[in-house]
Protein backbone atom coordinates (compact mmCIF):
# COMPACT_ATOMS: atom_id res chain seq x y z
CA UNK A 1 0.00 0.00 0.00
CA UNK A 2 1.20 3.16 -0.83
CA UNK A 3 0.53 5.49 2.31
CA UNK A 4 1.11 4.88 5.71
CA UNK A 5 -2.31 5.81 7.40
CA UNK A 6 -3.47 2.11 6.15
CA UNK A 7 -0.35 0.62 7.72
CA UNK A 8 0.07 2.14 11.28
CA UNK A 9 -3.19 3.70 12.03
CA UNK A 10 -4.67 7.85 12.10
CA UNK A 11 -2.96 7.94 15.56
CA UNK A 12 0.57 7.66 14.71
CA UNK A 13 -0.02 9.33 11.26
CA UNK A 14 -1.48 12.68 12.28
CA UNK A 15 1.65 12.77 15.17
CA UNK A 16 3.58 11.98 12.60
CA UNK A 17 2.60 15.07 10.07
CA UNK A 18 2.41 17.90 12.70
CA UNK A 19 -1.26 18.65 11.90
CA UNK A 20 -1.82 22.82 10.88
CA UNK A 21 -3.84 23.33 13.15
CA UNK A 22 -4.61 27.41 13.23
CA UNK A 23 -5.64 30.02 16.12
CA UNK A 24 -9.17 30.13 16.42
CA UNK A 25 -10.63 32.83 13.88
CA UNK A 26 -14.21 33.68 14.12
CA UNK A 27 -16.47 35.93 12.16
CA UNK A 28 -17.20 39.95 13.49
CA UNK A 29 -20.96 39.81 14.16
CA UNK A 30 -22.56 42.16 12.26
CA UNK A 31 -26.34 43.44 10.49
CA UNK A 32 -24.51 44.22 7.06
CA UNK A 33 -22.79 41.84 4.78
CA UNK A 34 -19.08 42.28 5.50
CA UNK A 35 -16.11 43.29 2.44
CA UNK A 36 -16.02 39.48 1.42
CA UNK A 37 -20.05 38.79 1.39
CA UNK A 38 -20.43 41.99 -0.94
CA UNK A 39 -18.03 40.19 -3.38
CA UNK A 40 -19.65 37.18 -3.22
CA UNK A 41 -23.43 38.70 -3.74
CA UNK A 42 -21.62 40.40 -6.52
CA UNK A 43 -20.64 36.90 -8.20
CA UNK A 44 -23.92 36.15 -8.04
CA UNK A 45 -23.92 33.06 -10.63
CA UNK A 46 -21.59 30.02 -10.68
CA UNK A 47 -21.91 26.39 -11.79
CA UNK A 48 -21.74 23.82 -9.40
CA UNK A 49 -19.26 20.56 -10.73
CA UNK A 50 -20.01 17.02 -9.25
CA UNK A 51 -17.62 14.61 -10.93
CA UNK A 52 -16.22 11.64 -9.23
CA UNK A 53 -16.45 7.61 -8.78
CA UNK A 54 -19.91 7.85 -8.22
CA UNK A 55 -20.11 9.28 -11.89
CA UNK A 56 -19.30 5.94 -12.89
CA UNK A 57 -21.81 3.92 -10.81
CA UNK A 58 -25.28 5.80 -12.10
CA UNK A 59 -26.03 6.97 -8.50
CA UNK A 60 -25.92 9.87 -6.71
CA UNK A 61 -24.15 8.66 -2.97
CA UNK A 62 -22.11 5.44 -2.57
CA UNK A 63 -20.74 4.19 0.08
CA UNK A 64 -17.11 4.12 0.01
CA UNK A 65 -17.10 0.87 -1.33
CA UNK A 66 -16.79 0.88 -5.12
CA UNK A 67 -13.56 -0.11 -5.98
CA UNK A 68 -10.53 3.44 -6.87
CA UNK A 69 -10.02 1.67 -10.25
CA UNK A 70 -13.73 2.22 -11.20
CA UNK A 71 -13.03 5.49 -11.22
CA UNK A 72 -11.76 5.97 -15.30
CA UNK A 73 -12.59 8.87 -17.20
CA UNK A 74 -10.99 8.39 -20.60
CA UNK A 75 -9.89 12.33 -20.11
CA UNK A 76 -10.08 15.40 -18.10
CA UNK A 77 -11.32 18.13 -19.87
CA UNK A 78 -11.14 20.94 -17.34
CA UNK A 79 -10.52 23.62 -19.97
CA UNK A 80 -13.93 22.98 -21.03
CA UNK A 81 -15.79 23.07 -17.51
CA UNK A 82 -14.35 26.40 -17.36
CA UNK A 83 -14.79 27.98 -20.43
CA UNK A 84 -18.88 26.58 -20.50
CA UNK A 85 -18.86 27.88 -17.09
CA UNK A 86 -17.31 31.38 -18.58
CA UNK A 87 -19.55 31.09 -22.12
CA UNK A 88 -22.63 31.18 -19.56
CA UNK A 89 -21.85 34.20 -17.77
CA UNK A 90 -20.84 32.60 -14.08
CA UNK A 91 -17.77 34.36 -12.17
CA UNK A 92 -16.85 31.16 -10.46
CA UNK A 93 -17.32 27.17 -10.59
CA UNK A 94 -17.82 25.02 -7.19
CA UNK A 95 -15.68 21.64 -7.48
CA UNK A 96 -16.72 18.65 -5.45
CA UNK A 97 -13.19 17.58 -4.25
CA UNK A 98 -15.03 14.40 -2.00
CA UNK A 99 -18.28 13.18 -1.65
CA UNK A 100 -20.14 11.11 1.33
CA UNK A 101 -18.09 8.28 0.18
CA UNK A 102 -14.77 9.53 0.67
CA UNK A 103 -13.42 9.35 -2.89
CA UNK A 104 -10.80 12.15 -3.66
CA UNK A 105 -10.18 13.89 -6.55
CA UNK A 106 -6.79 14.62 -5.40
CA UNK A 107 -3.71 12.67 -4.25
CA UNK A 108 -4.43 12.70 -0.75
CA UNK A 109 -1.46 11.34 2.08
CA UNK A 110 -4.28 10.42 3.98
CA UNK A 111 -5.92 7.75 2.05
CA UNK A 112 -5.81 5.36 -0.67
CA UNK A 113 -9.18 6.38 -1.97
CA UNK A 114 -8.45 8.58 -4.49
CA UNK A 115 -7.46 9.43 -7.82
CA UNK A 116 -3.66 7.89 -7.43
CA UNK A 117 -5.46 4.71 -6.78
CA UNK A 118 -8.15 5.10 -9.83
CA UNK A 119 -8.16 4.45 -13.72
CA UNK A 120 -6.99 8.22 -14.13
CA UNK A 121 -4.51 9.98 -12.38
CA UNK A 122 -4.90 13.06 -12.93
CA UNK A 123 -5.46 15.54 -10.13
CA UNK A 124 -8.49 16.73 -11.03
CA UNK A 125 -8.38 19.94 -8.41
CA UNK A 126 -5.10 21.27 -9.36
CA UNK A 127 -6.20 20.97 -13.19
CA UNK A 128 -9.26 23.13 -12.60
CA UNK A 129 -7.82 25.65 -10.54
CA UNK A 130 -4.88 25.80 -13.17
CA UNK A 131 -8.25 26.55 -15.43
CA UNK A 132 -9.53 29.04 -13.46
CA UNK A 133 -6.37 31.15 -13.33
CA UNK A 134 -6.20 30.76 -16.95
CA UNK A 135 -9.49 31.89 -18.27
CA UNK A 136 -10.18 34.33 -15.06
CA UNK A 137 -12.55 32.59 -13.08
CA UNK A 138 -13.29 31.63 -9.93
CA UNK A 139 -12.37 28.32 -7.46
CA UNK A 140 -14.74 27.11 -4.83
CA UNK A 141 -14.55 23.61 -3.42
CA UNK A 142 -17.23 21.35 -1.99
CA UNK A 143 -16.27 19.04 0.40
CA UNK A 144 -18.37 16.58 2.26
CA UNK A 145 -18.09 16.22 6.20
CA UNK A 146 -19.71 12.75 6.23
CA UNK A 147 -17.07 10.34 4.78
CA UNK A 148 -18.27 6.58 4.31
CA UNK A 149 -14.97 5.12 4.03
CA UNK A 150 -13.06 6.82 6.55
CA UNK A 151 -15.39 7.26 8.84
CA UNK A 152 -18.16 4.96 8.59
CA UNK A 153 -19.32 4.16 12.31
CA UNK A 154 -20.20 8.18 12.58
CA UNK A 155 -22.58 7.27 15.41
CA UNK A 156 -19.33 6.61 17.81
CA UNK A 157 -17.64 10.14 19.71
CA UNK A 158 -14.92 8.01 20.08
CA UNK A 159 -13.79 8.18 16.61
CA UNK A 160 -14.32 11.93 16.60
CA UNK A 161 -10.81 13.08 17.12
CA UNK A 162 -8.80 10.95 14.85
CA UNK A 163 -11.40 12.14 12.13
CA UNK A 164 -11.71 15.42 13.18
CA UNK A 165 -7.96 15.64 12.51
CA UNK A 166 -8.32 13.87 9.10
CA UNK A 167 -10.52 16.40 7.66
CA UNK A 168 -8.09 19.16 9.39
CA UNK A 169 -5.20 17.64 7.20
CA UNK A 170 -7.31 17.18 3.77
CA UNK A 171 -8.60 20.66 4.11
CA UNK A 172 -4.94 22.00 4.53
CA UNK A 173 -3.83 19.68 1.38
CA UNK A 174 -6.55 21.16 -0.66
CA UNK A 175 -5.44 24.60 0.09
CA UNK A 176 -1.40 24.01 -0.61
CA UNK A 177 -2.85 22.56 -4.48
CA UNK A 178 -5.34 25.62 -5.33
CA UNK A 179 -3.00 28.21 -3.69
CA UNK A 180 -0.26 27.77 -6.32
CA UNK A 181 -2.35 29.04 -8.63
CA UNK A 182 -5.52 31.05 -7.59
CA UNK A 183 -7.59 32.38 -4.03
CA UNK A 184 -10.71 29.82 -3.45
CA UNK A 185 -13.54 32.06 -3.01
CA UNK A 186 -15.62 29.78 -1.12
CA UNK A 187 -15.87 26.31 0.42
CA UNK A 188 -18.98 24.63 0.41
CA UNK A 189 -19.15 21.68 3.30
CA UNK A 190 -22.21 18.92 3.47
CA UNK A 191 -22.84 15.83 5.04
CA UNK A 192 -23.32 17.27 8.80
CA UNK A 193 -26.59 15.61 9.28
CA UNK A 194 -24.16 11.91 10.04
CA UNK A 195 -23.77 13.94 13.43
CA UNK A 196 -25.50 15.84 16.06
CA UNK A 197 -23.83 19.59 14.72
CA UNK A 198 -22.43 20.03 17.79
CA UNK A 199 -19.80 17.01 17.55
CA UNK A 200 -18.25 18.67 14.13
CA UNK A 201 -15.07 20.83 14.30
CA UNK A 202 -16.89 23.86 12.27
CA UNK A 203 -14.49 26.18 14.40
CA UNK A 204 -11.59 24.54 13.46
CA UNK A 205 -12.40 23.85 9.49
CA UNK A 206 -13.40 27.64 9.48
CA UNK A 207 -10.30 28.77 11.11
CA UNK A 208 -7.83 25.97 9.10
CA UNK A 209 -9.67 27.90 5.71
CA UNK A 210 -9.38 31.45 6.66
CA UNK A 211 -6.02 31.69 8.47
CA UNK A 212 -4.37 31.08 4.63
CA UNK A 213 -7.71 32.08 2.39
CA UNK A 214 -9.55 34.96 4.70
CA UNK A 215 -11.52 35.77 1.33
CA UNK A 216 -13.05 32.54 1.07
CA UNK A 217 -16.26 32.51 1.84
CA UNK A 218 -17.66 29.22 4.19
CA UNK A 219 -21.09 27.79 4.33
CA UNK A 220 -22.40 24.51 5.29
CA UNK A 221 -25.79 22.88 4.00
CA UNK A 222 -28.82 23.25 6.63
CA UNK A 223 -27.16 26.30 7.97
CA UNK A 224 -29.96 27.25 10.11
CA UNK A 225 -32.14 25.06 13.16
CA UNK A 226 -34.51 25.40 15.15
CA UNK A 227 -34.58 27.89 18.52
CA UNK A 228 -35.32 27.06 21.64
CA UNK A 229 -32.80 24.37 22.86
CA UNK A 230 -32.98 23.65 26.63
CA UNK A 231 -28.84 23.05 27.33
CA UNK A 232 -28.05 26.33 25.25
CA UNK A 233 -27.04 24.48 21.99
CA UNK A 234 -29.12 25.11 19.03
CA UNK A 235 -31.34 22.41 18.14
CA UNK A 236 -30.59 19.79 15.21
CA UNK A 237 -33.62 20.26 13.37
CA UNK A 238 -33.17 22.39 10.55
CA UNK A 239 -35.65 25.33 9.06
CA UNK A 240 -36.21 25.08 5.72
CA UNK A 241 -35.78 28.46 3.68
CA UNK A 242 -39.64 29.05 3.60
CA UNK A 243 -39.80 28.81 7.28
CA UNK A 244 -36.81 30.89 8.09
CA UNK A 245 -37.10 34.00 10.19
CA UNK A 246 -34.79 37.24 11.34
CA UNK A 247 -33.19 36.13 14.93
CA UNK A 248 -33.30 32.44 14.21
CA UNK A 249 -30.25 30.30 14.97
CA UNK A 250 -26.86 28.84 13.43
CA UNK A 251 -26.57 25.68 13.35
CA UNK A 252 -23.03 25.50 14.21
CA UNK A 253 -19.95 28.02 13.95
CA UNK A 254 -20.84 30.88 12.40
CA UNK A 255 -20.45 31.05 8.93
CA UNK A 256 -20.63 33.18 6.26
CA UNK A 257 -23.62 32.50 4.00
CA UNK A 258 -26.94 30.07 4.35
CA UNK A 259 -27.58 26.97 2.35
CA UNK A 260 -30.27 24.29 1.84
CA UNK A 261 -30.04 22.32 -1.42
CA UNK A 262 -32.06 22.28 -3.85
CA UNK A 263 -34.19 25.01 -2.08
CA UNK A 264 -34.90 28.71 -3.00
CA UNK A 265 -35.39 31.76 -0.34
CA UNK A 266 -38.79 32.97 0.03
CA UNK A 267 -39.91 36.32 -1.47
CA UNK A 268 -39.35 37.82 2.01
CA UNK A 269 -35.80 36.30 2.77
CA UNK A 270 -34.72 36.82 5.79
CA UNK A 271 -30.66 37.69 6.78
CA UNK A 272 -29.69 38.40 10.07
CA UNK A 273 -29.53 35.07 12.46
CA UNK A 274 -28.13 34.87 15.69
CA UNK A 275 -25.36 32.34 17.58
CA UNK A 276 -24.75 32.62 21.43
CA UNK A 277 -26.34 36.19 21.26
CA UNK A 278 -24.64 37.92 18.41
CA UNK A 279 -26.23 38.86 15.27
CA UNK A 280 -24.72 37.95 11.81
CA UNK A 281 -25.76 39.10 8.34
CA UNK A 282 -25.69 35.52 6.08
CA UNK A 283 -27.00 35.80 2.83
CA UNK A 284 -28.22 32.43 0.99
CA UNK A 285 -26.50 30.45 -1.63
CA UNK A 286 -29.31 28.56 -3.93
CA UNK A 287 -27.61 25.31 -5.28
CA UNK A 288 -29.28 23.75 -8.08
CA UNK A 289 -29.60 20.93 -10.54
CA UNK A 290 -29.70 22.02 -14.82
CA UNK A 291 -30.74 17.95 -14.92
CA UNK A 292 -32.26 15.70 -13.17
CA UNK A 293 -29.38 14.28 -11.25
CA UNK A 294 -26.03 15.96 -9.23
CA UNK A 295 -23.56 13.31 -10.76
CA UNK A 296 -23.54 12.24 -14.22
CA UNK A 297 -26.01 9.16 -14.93
CA UNK A 298 -26.85 7.55 -18.30
CA UNK A 299 -30.29 7.20 -17.04
CA UNK A 300 -31.10 11.28 -16.91
CA UNK A 301 -32.25 12.78 -19.74
CA UNK A 302 -33.92 15.13 -17.92
CA UNK A 303 -32.92 18.99 -18.62
CA UNK A 304 -34.46 22.48 -17.23
CA UNK A 305 -36.95 24.19 -20.06
CA UNK A 306 -34.97 27.53 -20.85
CA UNK A 307 -37.82 29.33 -19.18
CA UNK A 308 -37.76 27.45 -15.97
CA UNK A 309 -34.15 28.48 -16.08
CA UNK A 310 -35.36 32.14 -16.40
CA UNK A 311 -37.45 32.18 -13.53
CA UNK A 312 -35.20 29.92 -11.20
CA UNK A 313 -32.54 32.61 -12.34
CA UNK A 314 -34.38 35.68 -11.09
CA UNK A 315 -35.94 34.25 -7.84
CA UNK A 316 -32.81 32.63 -7.11
CA UNK A 317 -30.58 35.87 -7.60
CA UNK A 318 -33.04 38.74 -6.26
CA UNK A 319 -32.65 39.91 -2.33
CA UNK A 320 -28.51 39.89 -2.86
CA UNK A 321 -28.65 36.10 -3.03
CA UNK A 322 -26.53 33.66 -5.03
CA UNK A 323 -27.58 30.72 -7.75
CA UNK A 324 -25.13 27.90 -8.73
CA UNK A 325 -26.52 25.17 -11.39
CA UNK A 326 -24.57 22.25 -11.16
CA UNK A 327 -23.26 20.63 -14.82
CA UNK A 328 -22.31 17.40 -14.48
CA UNK A 329 -19.16 16.08 -16.95
CA UNK A 330 -19.65 12.72 -18.27
CA UNK A 331 -17.77 9.26 -18.30
CA UNK A 332 -15.15 11.06 -20.74
CA UNK A 333 -14.43 13.91 -18.48
CA UNK A 334 -16.10 16.16 -20.68
CA UNK A 335 -19.79 18.27 -20.41
CA UNK A 336 -22.62 18.00 -23.16
CA UNK A 337 -22.78 20.27 -25.30
CA UNK A 338 -27.04 20.68 -24.71
CA UNK A 339 -25.94 21.56 -21.50
CA UNK A 340 -23.45 24.28 -22.62
CA UNK A 341 -26.08 25.15 -25.48
CA UNK A 342 -28.88 25.48 -22.94
CA UNK A 343 -26.55 28.07 -20.40
CA UNK A 344 -25.32 30.14 -23.56
CA UNK A 345 -29.49 30.43 -24.30
CA UNK A 346 -29.75 31.59 -20.47
CA UNK A 347 -27.29 34.19 -20.75
CA UNK A 348 -28.63 35.91 -24.18
CA UNK A 349 -32.00 36.07 -22.54
CA UNK A 350 -31.31 37.58 -19.49
CA UNK A 351 -28.45 39.60 -20.81
CA UNK A 352 -25.92 38.37 -17.87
Amino acid sequence: MKKSILLSGLGVLFMALNPMFAAPIEPVPSERPNLQQLRQIERRYGMFIHFGINTFHDQEWTDGSKPASSYNPSSIDAAQWIRIAKDAGMKYVILVAKHHEGFCLWDSKLTEYDVASSGNHTNVIEAVAQECKRQGIGLGLYYSLWDRKQNPDANNPSLDADYNRYMIHQINELIDITSKYTPLVEFWFDGSWAKPSWRWPIQDLYSAIKSREPQCQIGINWTIGQPGSPDGKTQETKILPQDQKNGDPIRYFPSDFRLGDPLLPKDSDPKLFTHNGKTYYLPWESTVCLSGKWFYNTKDTQRKSLDELIQLYKKATAQDNILIINVPPNRSGKMSLEDANLLKQLRAKLNI
